[in-house]
């Protein structure tokens, strides 16, 4: 009997990332935001929710 193992699906650490616009964390890209990785600012809607508006 052969045990396997799940296939490594790519290097995590070779995605590109950003800080978030508030906080500074770090977000790694999502399939999610393929398309608008370059509008994407904030880590969280917490973060959305704390920018100080004008």
């Amino acid at each position: 009997m052969k045990t396997t193992t799940p296939a490594f699906r790519g290097n995590k650490q070779a995605l590109p990332s950003k800080p978030c616009a508030v906080c500074g964390r770090p977000m790694s890209w999502r399939r999610k935001w393929a398309r608008c990785w370059e509008e994407v600012r904030y880590c969280s809607d917490a973060c959305r929710r704390r920018v100080a508006r004008p």
